[in-house]
């Protein structure tokens, strides 16, 4: 089954599979989104009630941060919700609009692609040196575990529209 995204200017349909793997991604990063708030509401009132806070609330913020936009990335792409100007190409035929479209896909691609190599290379060295967050002593890498695979996530979904913009443009 293809599932058409309704936010894009110039949507392409992705499978089905492809965009239920992203929206799951993308839940992921909301519950990791909704746990930060909790946590941050809890902490902020502990320090206003008992004058402690929870330790290490900035690093939970900073590691679920991380961890929810990088969950995010790949619904972003899939819907097309990454910004878009069009000022210059609004009156342009379906087909330019689709090959330019394309062209940004690839250029996006290609970014996506050398950081989640760059990312698998960091997490493995992290992991090697055993580097940990400051107060709670939590290793870095672990992060890494949700976020190489929304990264490479993204690698695929960038991929899919890229070939669907050229799909597109040649129909």
């Amino acid at each position: 089954m293809v599932e058409q995204p309704t936010e894009h200017a110039h949507p392409v349909p992705l499978p089905g599979w492809l965009t239920a793997l992203c929206r799951i991604f993308a839940g992921i990063g909301g519950m990791v989104l909704l746990a930060m708030m909790l946590m941050t509401v809890t902490s902020v009132a502990r320090r206003s009630l008992l004058g402690a806070p929870i330790p290490g609330d900035f690093e939970l913020v900073e590691i679920g941060t991380a961890i929810a936009i990088f969950c995010f990335l790949p619904w972003c792409q899939s819907t097309g919700g990454n910004v878009l100007v069009d000022f210059f190409t609004q009156t342009a035929r379906p087909r330019s609009n689709h090959l330019l479209e394309a062209l940004g896909d690839l250029i996006y691609l290609l970014i996506a692609a050398l950081l989640l190599w760059r990312m698998v290379q960091g997490g493995m060295e992290m992991r090697q040196y055993g580097e940990q967050s400051m107060v709670l002593r939590i290793p870095v890498w672990w992060s890494f575990l949700l976020i190489l695979p929304a990264m490479a996530l993204l690698v695929v979904t960038t991929g899919a529209t890229l070939a669907g913009h050229l799909r597109m443009a040649r129909a």
